[in-house]
Order: C-alpha cells, then structure tokens, then sequence
C-alpha cells in the first residue's frame, strides 16, 4: 500500500534517517520498532506529509508521490495520530475534530448540528464519555489522546499511522482501540503501529519492521519472534531492565500529607481529592496508582502548588509544615515536579537543550544580579547530557528537535538542577523505550538511594513494581490502599482503583 524507498532527513546536520526502506502491508498491522531517537517518528512524520523536505522516494499504491503537506496526505488517504498531541487547547472537541474538515449547510454556514452528531457518534465509539462541546484544556491527556484518535477515524483513511497511541489510556480504554483496530483490519485498511509497549504488539501486530539510530534494520512478520529476540534487533544487544534490589526500609518522615483536599473549583464545590493522608520517607519511592480519573495527576499539581487556592489539609516537609502557594514556593521547599505532558507542561520548544535544563536553577546556579553567565549555563547543561545520556548533537539543539525519550531526559535535568529533596514524577516513561525506561528506572532508583524522596504516579503496574517501595491507589480521588509493595498483588491493586467510595 505505501512504500518508502531511501528515504534519509537531516536536522541541523544530525541524520535522524540515513535511507531508510520500508513496506506498510494492506490489511495488516505493521509495527515500527526502535529506540527513542531511532526515527520512528520522524518517518512517520515523512509518510503524513509533515516533513516535505527530504532525500528518497514513497510509492503510494504503487505510484511514486511527494506530498508537500499533511493535507495532500490526508486527501490521499493518509491519517496520522501522533504521540504528541496536536490540538487546539480553547476549542470544543467537535471543533478539533473538524479542523480544517468543517461541513458546510446548503447555505454555506458550518452544519453544526451534523458535525455534533458525527462527533458524539464518534466519542460513543471511543467509549469517551464526554459532552462534544468540552473544551481540549478541560481534558486529562489520556482523554486528549482519544480525540487524537477521533481526528483520525472521521477522515476514514485507507493508512493510519498510530505513533504510540496507548501512551496515556488506560488498560479499558486500550482494549477499545484494540476492538476499533480489528474493525479496521476487516476493512481491508493499512495500520502503521509504533509502541514501546511490546506485550502490545504480540497482541495485534501482524508484521514488525525495526529501525536502529536512523537505518532500517530487518523486517518480518510476528509469527514465531518472542520479546528479546525483538529487544535485541531493536538495540543491537540485550537490554536487562533494572530492578530495585532488596533494600532496608527507610524510617526518616520526609513528607507527612495530612487530610488533603483539593476543590474542582472555585464554583464547583465537588472533591477531585477527598482527605487524603500519607507520608513518604527519605529514600523512600512510593507509586501512585490509579485509573483515569483517579486525581493522581491533580495531586502532583496540589502538591506543587498549583492549585492552592483549592485545596485544605496540611503539608510537613521534614516535620515543619509548609504553606506552598505557587510552584516557586514549592522548588524553594525542595520539590520538584516532573509533568505527565512534556510538550505542554515540561519542555519550551523554541528554546535549545541548554536553556531548558538551566530554565528552573537560573537563580541558584547561572544568574547573579540578574547577569546570566552563559559558561556556567553551557556546564550545567553538559553535567546532565552526560550524566543521563541525552542524545543531542549539542546543548544548542532546539530540544523540539530531540526524540519524546531525550525531551524527558532533558525535563529531568531541568529538575535535578535545583537538588530537591523530594521529586514527583508523573508518568515517567511515558513514550519511552524500554531501553531508555531501564536507565530511567536505575536513575530513579539512584536518586532515592542517595536520599531523595520520590512520588511516581503510574499508570503502568509492571512500573510500579519495578521500582517502588510501597504504593498508593486512589480511586475517584479518595484513598483505597497504602501497602508495601511485596504485599501487593496486580489484582489487589486492580480491585482498589475501582473500588467506589463508601
């Protein structure tokens, strides 16, 4: 159905793909298989029509094509749904649906009442219980994921390119779209599928293609391949995810949370956290799991002060109880907050990798009397490109040119710059390949054994187990369960994230 042949782009000098081969199968789903930073999505982005601008051909049924832009892709039959999410945040659901797609009366108004309708039929499909005129700013991420999907389905394309689509849904949410995929199978349609998520793909994946630092690698179909023999054609070795060892437990309180709340809003009197109270010891990692909609995002945010005016209870750093009204306050108190949406909430695009490292140390560490010393910026940069092997060509890179995995990597840095004493992480490896999510994992299990105290909310459970001490479950805001983790059990957690409150 689609071919591309030679295909190589460069950026800033960087070759992100260096004649790249490859054949999306009608009918089937295709995996694209790779580490961050191998040019899955960069290739994805030539397929769609993103990138005009590069060396090779694509054979569209057979027949050579260059399209100059997405349009021209999606007329041809082309949808991509990318892992960054592309939505316009002020606008209703139905209005992004539509972008650019917008259906006209006889009279040459906007059929609003048809565009409504499609869209509602469309939600209902997606199970996204959601009223169409909800604006994209009131949706959490996982919900943002499902209009991308949408977006995607109304075009009815004959290819869709999937670029990690179940990075931020959850396990029911994601067997929807399995059903929604099988549906497009049967009709005969072309699924291009990237995931790091490689139990995933054993589930639906029909073929596998693997790229390795910008080359196309080997191609083949799933039948008969396991999980390292696909690891190792990804990363050209054998990867051992890190596991946490065997540690004493830790007794210092470093945090005591103590029946905190937090108000919807201020004319929406309704509870999105309803009196939580738990703590977290120095050293300690405690997960935080939940399903959508749980409030585990809402409390990292309460935490960092970014909804103060909203919450009541009381918050203990080290036995001193603090008062945190703004995320300035609360890196001032030792906390540090890394963001479940890296675009929107944890990277400046337009500014390069040095810029945003530096971005919340400016004051402590690269700035005096309100001089900015550039030197001292270039070194900080340089401690943590090379401490959490960020790959970029120099810190000057825009760091919206790096791969989803190095922006993280960068976010990271950004944080560890200002020495917290406690660090929240939301969804970490989100959009990460598990060789990069075994470095995140060491790093993280590094971080607490050198003292720091971390709070990861995840929404995978393998994560949770992998590096946390003792997790926590919310449910609909309120707390179910506070065990250590050798207590806890997948269907123990599974049964507290839907248990409903008393």
């Amino acid at each position: 159905m689609l071919v591309a042949e030679n295909i190589t782009k460069r950026f800033s000098g960087v070759t992100a793909l260096d004649n790249v081969c490859l054949e999306l199968h009608e009918g089937k789903v295709n995996a694209i298989l790779g580490e961050n930073g191998a040019g899955k999505s960069t290739l994805m982005k030539i397929l769609s029509g993103v990138y005009p601008d590069y060396e090779g051909q694509l054979l569209w049924n057979g027949r050579p094509v260059r399209f100059t832009n997405t349009k021209e892709a999606q007329e041809a039959g082309i949808a991509i749904i990318h892992q960054e999410l592309n939505l316009i945040p002020y606008l209703s659901i139905t209005e992004n649906i539509f972008l650019g797609q917008e259906l006209e009366t006889i009279w040459g108004t906007l059929d609003k009442k048809k565009m409504r309708q499609t869209a509602t039929e469309l939600l209902q499909k997606l199970k996204l219980d959601v009223a169409p005129e909800t604006k994209i700013n009131e949706l959490k991420v996982g919900q943002q994921q499902l209009v991308e999907i949408a977006k995607a389905l109304l075009l009815s394309p004959q290819v869709i390119i999937m670029d990690e689509p179940t990075s931020a849904i959850t396990d029911q949410e994601v067997e929807t779209l399995f059903d929604i995929i099988n549906e497009l199978k049967q009709e005969n349609k072309t699924i291009a599928y990237i995931s790091h998520k490689l139990d995933e793909l054993f589930r639906i994946a029909d073929r596998y293609i693997v790229l390795r630092d910008g080359k196309s690698i080997e191609s083949g179909e799933m039948t008969g391949m396991n999980h390292d023999q696909l690891i190792q054609k990804m990363v050209g070795r054998e990867i051992f995810v890190h596991q946490k060892s065997a540690i004493s437990v830790p007794q210092e309180e470093l945090l005591s949370v103590q029946h905190f709340s937090l108000k919807r809003s201020a004319k929406r009197p309704e509870l999105v956290l309803d009196n939580l109270s738990f703590s977290l010891r120095r050293g300690e990692i405690l997960g935080v799991f939940g399903l959508m909609g749980a409030g585990r995002t809402e409390l990292l945010e309460a935490l960092f002060g970014l909804h103060s005016s909203l919450t009541t209870g009381a918050v203990l750093i080290e036995g001193k109880e603090v008062k945190i009204t703004s995320p300035v306050e609360a890196v001032k108190a030792g906390l540090a907050l890394v963001p479940e949406d890296r675009k929107r909430d944890g990277i400046v695009p337009i500014m390069n990798v040095q810029q945003n490292i530096s971005l919340a140390s400016l004051e402590y560490h690269v700035e005096k009397n309100g001089v900015l010393n550039t030197q001292a910026e270039a070194q900080l940069a340089t401690k943590y490109i090379q401490e959490l092997g960020i790959k970029t060509s120099s810190s000057g890179q825009l760091i919206k040119n790096l791969s989803g995995g190095n922006q993280q990597k960068a976010i990271l840095g950004k944080w560890l710059a200002t020495h917290p004493k406690i660090l929240l992480l939301d969804e970490p490896t989100r959009g990460i390949d598990v060789h990069a999510k075994s470095e995140i994992y060491k790093l993280i299990l590094q971080l607490a054994a050198s003292g720091l105290g971390i709070l990861m909310v995840s929404s995978e459970l393998p994560e949770i187990f992998a590096v946390s001490g003792r997790v926590l479950v919310l449910s609909e805001g309120t707390l179910t369960l506070d065990t250590p983790i050798e207590n806890a059990t997948e269907d123990k957690l599974l049964k507290a994230a839907i248990a409903k409150k008393c």
